[in-house]
C-alpha cells in the first residue's frame, strides 16, 4: 500500500476480474418497474418538462393500478423528476438556468472527489480498461460522432464513479445527475466543445495514471465546469438566433 501522490490518503490498487462492476439497484416490486419505465420516459422526451401526469391513463400504459402508480410517482417526485401540486396531481420537473448555476459547482466537487478515489483505488487491469474506453472516446471525437462520443464520455464518468468505491458519493452524483438530464444537455455543440471536452478527459486520465490524485480531482472539476460555461453558449446562440 502506497500513498496517493499531494496527500496522505493510502493508495490501494484495486484489482478486480470485472473492472467498473455496476452498483445498480434491482428493481423488487411493481412500483420500482413503474417509477423505472416512467424515469426513462423522461429522460427520452417522451413525457416533456412540465407536462402533466394523467394517472388514469399511465396505469392503462404501464399496467399497474393507482396503488403502484401512486408510489412510483412519490419516488420520481423525492427524486425531483417530477413535482407535486396539490390538487392538480404530478408534472415533470422543469430545470431552470438557475437550477443549472447551482448544480454544476456541486456536482465538480462531488465527481473531482470521486476522480480522487479512483486514482487511489485503480489498479492495473482497471488502468487498461480505461485506457479503452478513452481510446473509443478518440476515435468518436475524430469522427465527429457526438451521440457515440456521449455513450463514452458516459462509461468513463461512471468508471470513476465506481472505481472510488463510495456509495454515499455515487448516490450523490447519481441524483444530481438525474436533475441535469431533464435538461437535455447538449453542450458539446458549443463551437469548439469537442476537442475541449476530450482534452479535458485525458487530463484526468494522465493524472490517474501518474498517480496524482489531487491532480486527477483538480481536472475533473475543471472538466465539469467548463461543461456549464459551454451551456450557457449555446443558450446564448439559440437566443441570438430567435432574437436576430
Amino acid at each position: 500500500m502506497g500513498l496517493c501522490r499531494g496527500g496522505s490518503t493510502p493508495c490501494r490498487a484495486r484489482s478486480t476480474q470485472e473492472p467498473f462492476a455496476a452498483m445498480r439497484p434491482v428493481p423488487n416490486s411493481l412500483h420500482d418497474e413503474a417509477a423505472s419505465r416512467l424515469r426513462e420516459q423522461i429522460f427520452a422526451g417522451s413525457l416533456p418538462p412540465g407536462s402533466f401526469l394523467d394517472e388514469a391513463a399511465l396505469c392503462e400504459r404501464l399496467a399497474v393500478s393507482r396503488t403502484p402508480l401512486r408510489e412510483a410517482l412519490k419516488v420520481l417526485v423525492a427524486e425531483g423528476l417530477l413535482r407535486h401540486e396539490p390538487r392538480r396531481g404530478c408534472f415533470v420537473a422543469e430545470v431552470t438556468e438557475r437550477d443549472l448555476d447551482e448544480i454544476f459547482p456541486v456536482i465538480a466537487l462531488l465527481e473531482g472527489r470521486a476522480a480522487h478515489g479512483a486514482t487511489c483505488r485503480a489498479g492495473d487491469a482497471d488502468v487498461a480498461a480505461l485506457q479503452v474506453l478513452h481510446q473509443r472516446l478518440q476515435q468518436c471525437a475524430a469522427e465527429g460522432r457526438i451521440t457515440d462520443y456521449y455513450a463514452a464520455n458516459h462509461a468513463i464518468h461512471e468508471a470513476f464513479i465506481t472505481l472510488a468505491d463510495n456509495r454515499w458519493l455515487a448516490q450523490a452524483i447519481g441524483d444530481l445527475r438525474k436533475i441535469l438530464r431533464l435538461a437535455r444537455l447538449q453542450q458539446l455543440h458549443a463551437p469548439g466543445r469537442l476537442q475541449q471536452s476530450l482534452a479535458e478527459h485525458l487530463a484526468v486520465f494522465d493524472a490517474l495514471k501518474r498517480r496524482d490524485s489531487e491532480a486527477a480531482e483538480a481536472a475533473m472539476r475543471t472538466h465539469l465546469l467548463h461543461q456549464r460555461e459551454a451551456l450557457r453558449d449555446v443558450a446564448r446562440n439559440q437566443q441570438s438566433r430567435l432574437n436576430p
